[in-house]
C-alpha cells in the first residue's frame, strides 16, 4: 500500500512511495502527529540520483521488520534536498557541526518542535567498520527518548543555540578589489594541481565557477598563469573519464585525482556551468576542443535532459542495470576489450582500447574501463575515431538507461538557459537558442505562474508546493539576462528586473548580506544563509552578479548598491578560501571592470551584436536593436543613433563613454576582443 509520498511531484519521494515505512513529507502536520504520540521525528534526506540514498533505502526502508519498529517508534519524514535545499541546509549544518562531516543520505532525530538532537548519514543494516546498524540507532533513540528525555531536550536545545549563535561574519564594509583577487589567484595557484589540472586531490570536483573567475581574471589582467590553468583544468576533464567520451555531458565528480573514473550521476547544473564555461574559454582562446567540448555538452543537456514540457530535468542515475540485470553504477557508460570486439571487431576494437584508454585489467570495476583520451596514441584518423564513437554509442543506446530525475529546478534551468544562449549565439546555433528561450517561457508561465513569486520546482508542467530561495532568482535572472543579450528582446530584461526586485524586498537584510530564504517563508530552526559556492553559485553570490549585470542595463542605484552590498562576502572569503566562492570572485572581476556596457544601434545578430558577445571584458552586458522601438525595450539603447545610417556600436563604464564605432574590429578591440 502506498504511503503519504504518492501524492508528491517529487521523483525522489516517489521513490519511496511503496515503502512500508509511514512516511510524511515535511510538513506542519507531520511534527503535529509527532506532539500528539510523544514520539521523536526521523528526518531522512536525500535526491533522486544519490547512489547512497538508494543502497539505504533498499537495506534498510524496504524491509518490513525495519519499517515496523520506526512506524511504531517515530513519525518519518523525508525531504527531496532539491525540493527543500533550506530544510537540508539547515540540518547539515547542524550534522557538520556535530560529527565534522555531511553528506547525503542525511538521517537527523528531531523533537516535535523540529531540533535536532542525534545525528548521521548513511547507516548499514548490520553493524560495521565501528558504526552501528540502523536499526541500532533507532533503538538507541527511541530508549534515550523514553528514558532520558530532559538529556534530550538539553542537546537539542543547545544545538539550537549553537546554530543561532553562528551569525555570519559579513565581512565588513567595501568591495573586492584588486588585492583581493590577487591573493585569491595566490590561493588557486597554491591549490591547483600541476600533474592534471584541477585542485585539491581526490575526489575532484570540476571547478567550473573559478574557471570562469580565471578567465575574467586574464581578460581584465592579462595573467598567464590564470589563463593556463583554466585552459589545463578543461582540457585534462574534456579528456578523462569524467566526461562522456560519446555521447557528451560531464559527470559529477571524478574519484581519483586524475580525473579517471567518475562518480557516474550527470546533474544538470555542473553540465550547464560547463558548458558556459567551455564556450567562454573558446571566446578567449578560440580552443577547438573547447568549442567542441561547449556545443556537444550542450547537444546532450537537450538531447537527455529536456522535458517535454520544454524544461531541463535535473539529473540521470549514477545507476543502470548491467548485462546480468544487476542495478549498478556505471553499467551504462563503461566497456571491457570484450565489448569493443562485439561491437567493431578486432581490427577497430584494437584502435579503440588504444584511444579510449580500455586496458585488459580495467580502470573501474570488474574487469571495465572508462572511456578517456589518454593521449599517448600519437596522430589518428579523425574519420576512424568519427566512425567507431557513433558505432559505440549507437551499441550503447541497447543498454539500460539509467532513471532520469524529471523534476524541473528553477535554479538550475536558469543556468541551462544562460549557457545555452550564449553557446547558440557564439556557435551559430539558432535551435540552441530556440532551446533556451523555451525553457525560460516554461519558468515564466509554470513557476512565476499566478502567484507572482517563483515556485522552486516542477514536474510534468504543475509546480510544486515549495516556495524557490535567494538561488532560483538569482540564477533565473542571469539566464533571463543572458537570452536578453543575445536575443535582442527586452521582455527578458523586464522578467529579470521583477525577480530582482524580489530579492531586494524579500531576501535582503541589513549592510548588504542576503538570506537563503524570503522574509515571509517558513520558518526553520535557522534561517538559512550560505554564501558559499559548491556545485552552483550560492543564492548569494547569483544574485549579486545578476543585481550588477541588471544595474548596468539599466542604471538602477539600488540594485547596483545591492550588488556591492552583497560583495562584502567576497572581500572576506575571496583570499582565504578561493574554491569555494568562484561565482563570487567572477561577479567581483566584472565589477572591477565597470562593468562594461555595451548598446549596438543595429540589428539583432548583425556583425557588431556578434563581435559585443564574443567581448572578453568581464561582464560586460550587451543590447541590441534598431528602430524608434528600441530604447522601449533596452533603457541602454535610449538616445543611442545609428552614425551615417550605419549599425553603430557604444561601450561605456564607469560613466564615461567611448566614442561610437560602425567597425567591428574596433569594437573587438575596446572589449579586450
Amino acid at each position: 500500500m502506498a504511503n503519504r509520498l504518492a501524492q508528491t511531484t517529487s521523483p525522489y519521494l516517489l521513490q519511496h512511495a511503496d515503502n512500508p515505512v509511514d512516511w510524511w513529507p515535511w510538513s506542519p502536520e507531520a511534527f503535529e502527529e509527532a506532539r500528539k504520540r510523544d514520539v521523536p521525528v526521523l528526518l531522512s534526506v536525500g535526491y533522486a540520483s544519490c547512489h547512497w540514498c538508494h543502497v539505504m533505502a533498499h537495506e534498510s526502508f524496504e524491509d518490513e521488520t525495519v519499517a515496523a519498529y520506526l512506524n511504531a517508534h517515530f513519525v518519518p519524514v523525508k525531504v527531496d534536498r532539491e525540493e527543500r535545499p533550506d530544510v537540508d541546509a539547515v540540518y547539515m549544518e547542524a550534522v557538520q557541526a556535530a560529527t565534522g562531516h555531511g553528506g547525503w543520505p542525511m538521517t537527523v532525530f528531531l523533537t516535535a518542535d523540529a531540533e535536532p538532537f542525534y545525528f548521521g548519514t548513511y547507516f548499514p543494516p548490520e553493524a560495521r567498520h565501528g558504526s552501528p546498524s540502523f536499526q541500532q540507532v533507532l533503538e538507541g533513540v527511541a530508549a534515550a527518548w523514553t528514558d532520558r528525555r530532559e538529556e534530550v531536550a538539553e542537546v537539542a536545545g543547545r544545538i539550537v543555540a549553537d546554530l543561532a549563535g553562528r551569525s555570519l561574519v559579513h565581512g565588513g564594509d567595501g568591495v573586492p578589489g584588486e588585492q583581493e583577487t590577487a591573493q585569491a589567484l595566490l590561493g588557486l595557484i597554491r591549490e591547483y594541481d600541476e600533474q592534471h589540472g584541477g585542485f585539491g586531490g581526490a575526489p575532484k570536483f570540476p571547478p567550473s565557477m573559478a574557471v570562469e573567475f580565471l578567465l575574467r581574471h586574464y581578460a581584465r589582467t592579462g595573467s598567464e598563469g590564470a589563463l593556463q590553468m583554466a585552459a589545463d583544468t578543461c582540457s585534462a576533464m574534456a579528456r578523462g573519464g569524467i566526461y562522456d567520451q560519446l555521447g557528451g555531458g560531464f559527470a559529477r565528480y571524478s574519484v581519483d585525482r586524475e580525473w579517471v573514473v567518475p562518480h557516474f550521476e550527470k546533474m544538470l547544473y555542473d553540465n550547464a556551468l560547463l558548458c558556459r564555461v567551455y564556450a567562454h574559454l573558446w571566446r578567449t582562446t578560440g580552443s577547438d576542443e573547447a568549442r567542441r567540448i561547449a556545443l556537444e555538452t550542450a547537444d546532450f543537456m537537450v538531447r537527455e535532459l529536456r522535458t517535454a514540457e520544454g524544461g531541463f530535468a535535473s539529473a540521470l542515475d549514477a545507476d543502470s542495470e548491467d548485462a546480468d540485470g544487476r542495478h549498478v553504477e556505471g553499467a551504462f557508460y563503461v566497456w571491457t576489450p570484450g565489448q569493443l570486439r562485439e561491437v567493431l571487431g578486432e581490427d577497430d576494437a584494437a584502435f579503440a582500447a588504444a584511444y579510449f584508454g580500455v586496458t585488459e585489467e580495467g580502470t573501474f570495476e570488474e574487469g571495465a574501463s572508462v572511456l578517456r583520451l589518454p593521449g599517448d596514441t600519437g596522430p589518428v584518423d579523425a574519420a576512424r575515431v568519427a566512425d567507431v564513437r557513433a558505432r559505440l554509442l549507437a551499441a550503447r543506446a541497447e543498454r539500460p538507461r539509467p532513471g532520469r530525475d524529471d523534476k524541473v529546478v528553477a535554479a538550475w534551468n536558469g543556468l541551462a538557459i544562460a549557457a545555452l544562449a550564449e553557446t547558440g549565439a557564439y556557435f551559430d546555433r539558432p535551435d540552441l537558442v530556440e532551446r533556451a528561450t523555451e525553457a525560460a517561457d516554461l519558468l515564466v508561465r509554470v513557476h512565476l505562474g499566478e502567484v507572482a513569486r517563483l515556485t522552486r520546482t516542477s514536474k510534468d508542467g504543475r509546480a510544486g508546493d515549495n516556495a524557490g530561495v535567494l538561488e532560483d532568482y538569482g540564477d533565473v535572472a542571469e539566464g533571463f539576462l543572458a537570452l536578453a543579450a543575445v536575443t535582442g528582446e527586452g521582455a527578458w530584461l523586464e522578467f529579470a528586473g521583477f525577480l530582482l526586485d524580489i530579492v531586494l524586498e524579500q531576501f535582503t537584510g541589513e549592510g548588504g548580506q542576503l538570506y537563503d530564504t524570503a522574509h515571509d517563508a517558513e520558518q526553520l530552526i535557522r534561517r538559512p544563509q550560505d554564501p558559499t559556492d559548491s556545485a552552483t553559485p550560492s543564492g548569494w553570490t547569483a544574485a549579486a552578479g545578476a543585481l550588477l549585470s541588471y544595474a548596468a542595463y539599466t542604471g538602477s542605484e539600488a540594485h547596483r548598491t545591492a550588488a556591492e552590498g552583497a560583495l562584502g562576502v567576497v572581500k572576506a572569503l575571496g583570499p582565504r578560501v578561493p574554491r569555494f566562492v568562484g561565482w563570487g570572485l567572477a561577479v567581483a572581476e566584472a565589477l572591477l571592470d565597470g562593468p562594461r556596457e555595451v548598446a549596438v544601434a543595429g540589428p539583432v545578430g548583425g556583425e557588431l551584436h556578434r563581435t559585443a558577445l564574443l567581448g572578453r571584458a568581464p561582464g560586460a552586458v550587451v543590447a541590441a536593436g534598431e528602430g524608434p522601438g528600441a530604447g522601449a525595450e533596452f533603457p541602454l539603447l535610449v538616445d543611442r543613433p545609428q552614425v551615417g545610417g550605419e549599425p553603430t556600436a557604444y561601450v561605456c563604464r564607469h560613466f564615461v563613454c567611448d566614442a561610437p564605432t560602425t567597425d567591428a574590429a574596433e569594437l573587438a578591440t575596446k572589449l579586450g576582443g
